[in-house]
Parts: structure tokens; sequence; C-alpha cells
């Protein structure tokens, strides 16, 4: 049930991302434009220029709601996110690098680049927050993550200040927006998004194993070790395409699964796909709503995602804190 609505709640914030903007386009239209395109209507150039973008959400959406959702399972950390985790940090430090050092100026040249930044800072967090008698605590993972997203942010400033070319690539690209894309972008990153998720998905009976503690799954026949490793692979499949793609669009992935959890418990056979299907709305909601507060102008997703994901990073936080007490 719970699948049939969330679907029709993506449908529904499709069209919007399709109709709604400086210009605004009726349904009726829409569809028209989406079925029978006219060259040289006014209504339909627009609908098609908006394809591209809503397509970015929605494969941009499904990376980073299905990348976050599998981290809170692989970490069993309900903090956990590509962005407070600071692996979005790790690409846009290593894209910036590729900028800067190579004159990278193609989604589909510093798309290795991204991908490398993020595992190296996934790896520099998790060994970061390990260390100590508590291991890598929620709480931990997100300071860690902060302090290494800092020191990456502050890296990406010594580069970009000193080459005022690379400044004006990345200050369009830094906010995570899904303006401006292009088809070949989409298409540079797609084949990786497509193996990270059939990655990812085949996951879901181990992150249920794995919530009952690595002796439990051990027990079940399972290899904890193995099957991080391999989430850790999709993982970063998923969150370098989505940065490399849009920029650091932070929150998507940890507001989607507490929102699912909700809806249809804990089980991450059924939440791993359908965080494909929310996370997309959630996104695509965000940046609709960002061509609407400051018409004719528009405000990036990210810095709307931000806004809606923050206030729920804190009531995790406090939640947390609440139970420990």
């Amino acid at each position: 049930m719970w699948l049939v609505v969330v679907a029709v709640v993506l449908a529904a914030a499709v069209l919007a991302s399709l109709a709604v903007g400086a210009r605004n386009v009726p349904l009726p239209t829409v569809l028209d434009a989406l079925v029978h395109a006219t060259p040289g209507d006014g209504d339909h150039a627009v609908v098609a220029s908006r394809l591209v973008r809503t397509v970015t959400g929605l494969v941009v959406g499904a990376s980073l709601g299905l990348a976050g959702t599998s981290m809170q399972g692989v970490a069993r950390n309900p903090l956990a996110d590509p962005g407070i985790l600071g692996v979005n940090a790790g690409a846009s430090l290593a894209v910036v690098a590729g900028i800067f050092f190579l004159g990278a100026a193609r989604v589909s040249t510093y798309l290795w680049f991204a991908f490398a930044g993020s595992a190296v800072a996934a790896v520099v967090v998790y060994a970061v927050a390990s260390l100590g008698r508590s291991g890598a605590t929620p709480v931990k993972l997100a300071l860690a993550g902060a302090g290494v997203a800092a020191g990456m942010g502050s890296l990406m400033s010594a580069l970009l200040v000193s080459s005022q070319d690379s400044l004006e690539l990345f200050r369009t690209w830094q906010v995570g927006a899904l303006a401006g894309k292009s088809w070949e972008s989409v298409a540079a990153v797609l084949p990786f998004v497509v193996a990270g998720t059939v990655i990812l998905l085949a996951t879901g009976k181990l992150l249920n194993t794995l919530a009952l503690g690595d002796d439990t799954a051990r027990g079940l026949g399972h290899r904890p070790g193995r099957g991080r490793a391999l989430s850790a692979v999709g993982i970063v499949l998923l969150c370098g395409s989505a940065t490399a793609l849009a920029g650091p669009i932070g929150f998507i992935g940890l507001v989607v699964p507490h929102l699912l959890r909700a809806l249809v418990g804990p089980d991450y056979r059924w939440l791993l796909p359908l965080s494909m299907v929310v996370a997309p709305a959630v996104l695509l909601v965000a940046d609709v709503a960002g061509r609407l507060v400051l018409p004719p102008g528009e405000v990036p997703a990210g810095i709307v995602a931000a806004l809606i994901g923050a206030p729920v990073f804190i009531a995790v936080v406090r939640r947390g804190k609440a139970a420990e007490l």
C-alpha cells in the first residue's frame, strides 16, 4: 500500500517539477509536451528544458536516499548520512582538486575524483570515530564527520582562492543544484548509479541481520565484514555519482530513512526500495519550493534540502540523548 502511495507522490512531484517555475505551464500542456512535443511551441520548449532537470533530481534523489538508508544500516547509526559523515565533503574536495590541477570541467572527467574522495573520506571518518573504548558511536561519527568536513572545506578554500577559473566553475556546483545539467552529464553517471543500486538492493537481508549484532549475523551464516565492504562499494558509487552530478546535497539521506521507518517499520528489504522512490520526491519538492521562494530567481535545491533536514537532524540527536538518559 505504501509503495503505491509514495509512487503517486513521486509522480505528482515530477509533474510539479515540469510545470512550476518562472513560467508556469498547465498540466494538460505538460502531458501534451511529453507525448507530442511541438517544435516552436514556447510551453513545450520550457517543459523540454525542465525534463533534464527533473531526471537529474530523480537520479540524485534515488542515489542519496538509497545510500543514506544503507549507511544507517551498515553503521547501525541513525545519524548516518553522506553529508553529515563527510562523504560529500570528500567528493567535493576531490572534484576541486581535479578542477584545479587537471582542469576537469565535465562530469565524466571529475566523476572519478568524486569516487576517490568519497571512499577516502568514509574511511577517515570511520577510523577517527573508532578511536577509544566506546568505538564508533553515533555521536562520535557525527563529530568526526563534521571535523573531517571542516578540514576538507579549508583545503577546498585554499585551492579555490588560488584560481579564479576554478572558483567560477565550482561556485555554481557547490550549493547543490539541479538546474543547468545536460543529458550528457546524466548519461555519464547513470551506469555507476545502476551498479550501486543493484549492489545495495541485494543487501536488505544482510542489513536486517546486522541490526541484531555481528555475532548473531555470523551465527546466521553471514560475513559482516564482507557485507559491509560490499555495501561500502555501492555507497561510494552512489554518493560519488550524485555529488559529481549535482554537487553536495545534504540531509536527503538522513530524512528519508526516518520517515520510512515510521511508515513501514525497520525491515531493510522494504526500506531500501522505498527510499529510492521517496527521496527523489523530497528532492524534487525542495527544488520546486526553491523556485517559488524568490521569483523570478530561485534558491538551489541543496539549500532548501538543508532547511528541511537540519531540524530532523536536531530532533534525532535529541531523541538519542533522551534514550541514553
